[in-house]
């Protein structure tokens, strides 16, 4: 039964990310509940095997109707991944509890400012030259990359928020760019946890199937309704980690 459970949150988990990302506010709670017997780094290996399949899914599936900015996603890929090596190793001396309360209010910040703007992400207005963007994008890629070792949940839809806010790409791009960012991110993580043999395959392998099919269905979803769906999942997202970080703030 738990593994049916934890391999209907991979659906879920798959589903959800793959349209502004969050799919992790779903899966890896859910398997800290159902195996409180494993490691942390059991978990987080198992799970980033499983959702590093189905981000790879939909960013293929976004490929194939979006025109992706293959050097953009290079800079802020290579700059993501240097700096969650670095947060990581600012977490493990400086408690992330103690950023919480101030990242807590950005989010609700980040939330009220998308519901006011109606038209947020709808269509493509940048902010930048061309020459300029792989920098932006790396500096984008810095900040929340260094979240993601630092913290980590909502790094795809914050993401997904600054290639929306602060480039101008629309919701459907910007989601695209940031699947492919996370994977890029993912890859070095990903190694480490296969050479120490963190990995457990026997949960794994189910999880992959089915966030892999949740993340076809929830790209193909993204793409056949457009951006103004985007920026409503975006919203029940953003508001999903709102609620988590108020609970870590406030009640633990």
């Amino acid at each position: 039964m738990e593994l049916y459970l934890l391999c209907f949150f991979a659906f879920l988990s798959g589903f959800i990310d793959s349209i502004v990302g969050g799919g992790g506010l779903v899966q890896i709670p859910a398997f800290f509940v159902l195996y409180p017997q494993l490691s942390v780094p059991n978990i987080i290996s198992t799970n980033r095997l499983a959702s590093a399949a189905g981000t790879t899914m939909a960013a293929w599936n976004y490929s194939r109707v979006v025109a992706i900015p293959w050097k953009t996603v290079l800079f802020a890929g290579v700059s993501a991944s240097g700096f969650s090596y670095l947060g990581a190793t600012v977490q493990s001396m400086f408690p992330a509890q103690v950023m919480k309360p101030m990242i807590l209010v950005l989010i609700v910040l980040i939330a009220l400012y998308t519901y006011r703007k109606k038209n947020l992400g709808q269509e493509e207005s940048f902010r930048f030259s061309e020459k300029r963007l792989p920098f932006v994008a790396a500096g984008i890629g810095a900040v929340l990359g260094f979240y993601n070792g630092f913290v980590g949940p909502g790094t795809g839809s914050l993401l997904v928020f600054a290639f929306v806010s602060i480039v101008g790409y629309n919701f459907l791009k910007a989601s695209a760019i940031s699947k492919v960012v996370n994977v890029i991110a993912d890859v070095s993580s990903l190694v480490f946890f296969l050479i120490h043999k963190h990995v457990l395959f026997h949960l794994a392998l189910p999880m992959l199937v089915c966030n892999v099919s949740g993340s076809y269905f929830g790209s193909r979803m993204a793409v056949l309704r457009g951006n103004a769906f985007m920026r409503k999942v975006f919203l029940v997202v953003v508001a999903g980690i709102v609620m988590r970080f108020a609970y870590d703030v406030f009640f633990r």
